[in-house]
């Protein structure tokens, strides 16, 4: 069978034509980019074996191939095997030449009703951090005398008394310390965007958690060697997957757990924006760990400030991996159940104009 050439290699979303047993007949572009496999390679396969859909969907695709109707599946979760599903909707239509032969139209989800719905909470969050910014400055200040104080008092304290000193300096400082890290949020600075191969960010990342805070577990890199360089600040970049390899060791038991480093490149991806404008964000990176997975009751806030699963945790860290991302232009995302946590980074490709970037500093 035939189709117009520039037309198929230009349509936007994967799309695939299936033919009589629903055995792949051929895919565009942009449907290669989403399987992370040639066209080549998937011709004569059974659509259903390469394409992890949750929903009973054979049944439905047989009638609309014998009644030469049209089907149409929103919200469903899509994977091919290789990577965390995504949400898309299905479109799937009888082709009018060849009545045997339907076409699959896999459009994954928009994100501009995510992001329109966020716009408030992250607002409202954006506000709370600067009134925290403007009180951590006012009370340090004060705080730090209090601290010295006890300290000067503990010097003429009998040892059974020692303890109380010993209890306000101890949270004084724990007080200091979460103050620091709010007026962090205020003084980052804009992302010094440079061509920077991600790979070794990951591997410097990987390292320094091996030699402190990961020693007690196996992190396992699985790259894709063909993936362009991203478009990101390499010092930024790796301060979000230190922050994501400590919080899935710090939750993993003693005795050690598991992260898996995975890359790849996903053609379709792109992020629509509240304003309308759209970026591509093709560089997919996932840290996935096998630890006991995000309390249920937080899951859908965890980048939120203030919002932690962690005992004594301040809700920071994933609030300023958020952050980073976001001026990144990127996108984050995670899905947890126990055993298997995937927090994904998606960052847009290096523009040929872009200045190379040094190694990331430690």
């Amino acid at each position: 069978m035939s189709h117009p050439g520039d037309l198929w290699a230009s349509l936007p979303v994967p799309t695939v034509v299936l033919g009589p047993g629903d055995l792949i007949v051929d895919i565009n572009s942009a449907a290669e980019g989403f399987f992370n496999t040639s066209a080549k390679a998937l011709r004569g396969l059974p659509i259903w074996d390469q394409l992890a859909v949750d929903a009973p969907l054979e049944d439905s695709v047989a009638r609309a191939r014998k009644n030469g109707t049209p089907l149409f599946v929103n919200d469903v979760d899509v994977g091919n095997g290789q990577r965390a599903p995504l949400q898309c909707a299905l479109q799937i239509a009888p082709l009018v030449d060849a009545p045997d032969h339907l076409l699959l139209m896999i459009s994954p989800r928009e994100l501009a009703g995510r992001m329109t719905q966020n716009h408030s909470v992250k607002s409202a969050a954006k506000s709370a951090i600067g009134m925290a910014e403007m009180l951590a400055h006012e009370i340090k200040n004060p705080l730090a005398g209090i601290t010295g104080a006890a300290q000067l008092l503990s010097m003429n304290l009998d040892p059974q008394d020692l303890e109380l000193t010993d209890l306000i300096v101890e949270e004084g400082r724990r007080i200091v310390k979460l103050l620091e890290q709010v007026e962090q949020f205020g003084n980052l600075s804009p992302p010094d965007m440079k061509a920077v191969n991600i790979h070794d960010v990951l591997d410097r990342a990987r390292r320094s958690a091996l030699l402190g805070f990961g020693a007690h577990m196996n992190i396992i890199e699985d790259y894709d060697p063909s993936l362009p360089l991203a478009y990101g600040d390499p010092d930024q970049l790796l301060q979000v997957v230190l922050n994501l390899l400590k919080n899935a060791s710090e939750v993993a038991p003693q005795s050690g757990g598991k992260i898996r480093l995975h890359s790849y490149f996903e053609h379709s991806f792109r992020l629509r924006r509240s304003d309308g404008t759209g970026q591509s964000l093709p560089l997919q990176v996932e840290i996935i760990d096998d630890g006991p997975g995000l309390p249920e009751a937080i899951a859908a806030d965890i980048f939120d400030p203030f919002v932690s699963g962690k005992e004594n945790g301040t809700g920071l860290g994933l609030a300023l991996v958020s952050k980073i991302i976001s001026d990144h232009g990127g996108w984050i995302s995670v899905t947890s159940v126990p055993g298997r946590t995937v927090f994904r980074l998606s960052l847009p490709r290096a523009p040929k104009s872009a200045p190379p970037a040094t190694q990331p500093k430690d």
